[in-house]
């Protein structure tokens, strides 16, 4: 999935919550540097004659320190005005120096962090760095005659532009750094979505493919009880005047093939709600008395399967006999594929009204482990004949699907 270019990507502004944060955080810093210029002005290590005065310095302090309570929001001109702010502080000699120094690194990374102009963000902070250097090498050449000697000045001068280098260097890197982790972010977000998209996407085509395969199968048996009644219908036309008593039985049997073809083809409609090219093969004649089938299978492929029919076996729709062997080949199949189960138990059971499916083995996931598209399945057959679905966890270890269909007793296939 292709990540977002980075001379097309723009960070979003702050949000409410962090500009009302930057300006808590702005105010603070000021009222911090404004209590540390009067306490560095008790301390007297400058002969106050030899500095601005102290309203002028208070007025530098908070031109300096003031506009961090708009840093997120309006980067660029933030580091601009406390830049220029910083040089002429230094110029006029203000005597707070530990939160002012702090606050032109926040301007600095806040710029790199938050610019929106990647270009302009990058040359405005190297213009202002170099404009700092420029102003320490100007300070430098007017103090070298009260600099002592060659020991005094090496110190000095790698006091101010080594040390100067490696305080600019992190905030330019840091800004930079922090703009790269939320263009990062901002792509991963995005492939998730596409991620998810796509996700929905194949769910839905398996959702259809299985829905196309049940209505064909629905198909199946609908044709296969039209075709009956076509049949019953002739045998009566030729009874009805030699034999009025078997064509009411054909009659009666016409009837009943009527009301369950109208019920197949009431699930097939509700199945058939999209189209689709799946071409998956189908069973022919799957049903329940096939499921022992499905356990062979298992079973030759080196499970240890137990399959165990309750109750008495009673005549089932078609459909609903194709959709319980459908439920447990998928079941087994997943077993199979992504269990790494070594015993596998298949139980039927005929309750009153009810046929239940139980398929429970000793792996390690079972049906779950294969994305979720067979249960997609499974559910789409369930619902289709009205019926519950429950897959999960075995208490006693592995996983276990359980299927259970209502069905009405005495009706013919």
């Amino acid at each position: 999935m292709p990540s977002v270019n980075l001379d097309e990507w723009v960070r979003p502004g702050p949000t409410a919550a962090q500009r009302r944060t930057d300006v808590w955080i702005g105010l603070a810093v000021a009222a911090v540097a404004v209590a540390n210029l009067f306490i560095t002005r008790q301390l007297r290590t400058v002969d106050p004659a030899d500095v601005a005065p102290l309203p002028e310095q208070v007025a530098w302090v908070l031109a300096l320190t003031l506009p961090l309570t708009l840093r997120r929001a309006y980067p660029d001109v933030v580091a601009v005005v406390i830049g220029a702010a910083f040089i002429g502080g230094q110029f006029r000699g203000v005597q707070e120096q530990q939160v002012i120094i702090g606050a032109l690194f926040a301007a600095i990374y806040a710029l790199g962090a938050w610019g929106r102009n990647r270009d302009r963000a990058r040359v405005l902070r190297l213009v202002i760095i170099g404009a700092m250097f420029a102003w320490l090498v100007v300070g430098y050449l007017f103090l070298s005659d009260q600099i002592g000697g060659p020991a005094q000045r090496a110190s000095v001068a790698f006091n101010w532009f080594v040390v100067n280098s490696a305080f600019f260097a992190f905030g330019y890197l840091m800004g930079d750094a922090a703009w790269q982790h939320v263009r990062r972010s901002h792509d991963l977000e995005e492939q998730a979505a596409a991620l998810r998209a796509t996700q929905e996407l194949a769910a839905e085509r398996a959702v259809l493919g299985e829905r196309v395969r049940i209505a064909r199968e629905l198909h199946d048996v609908v044709a296969h009880h039209v075709s009956v009644m076509g049949i019953q219908a002739s045998a009566c036309r030729r009874a009805l005047d030699k034999d009025p008593a078997r064509a009411r039985t054909a009659l009666t049997a016409i009837e009943e093939g009527a009301r369950t073809a109208v019920d197949e083809l009431r699930r097939m409609l509700g199945a058939l709600r999209a189209t689709s090219t799946s071409t998956d093969d189908v069973v022919p004649n799957a049903g329940v008395d096939r499921l022992e089938e499905i356990t062979d299978r298992a079973r030759e492929a080196g499970l240890t399967v137990r399959y165990a029919v309750y109750g008495d076996p009673v005549p089932l729709p078609e459909s609903l006999s194709q959709a319980a062997y459908r439920i447990v080949q998928e079941a087994v199949t997943n077993t199979l594929k992504h269990a790494h189960a070594r015993a596998l138990d298949v139980r039927v059971r005929y309750l009153s009204g009810e046929l239940e499916l139980d398929v429970t083995d000793d792996g390690r996931g079972g049906s779950s482990s294969g994305g979720g598209m067979g249960l997609v399945g499974m559910r789409e057959r369930v619902a289709v004949h009205d019926g519950a679905l429950e897959h999960g966890p075995h208490p006693d270890g592995g996983y276990r699907v359980r299927a259970r269909f209502p069905y009405q007793a005495g009706v013919a296939l």
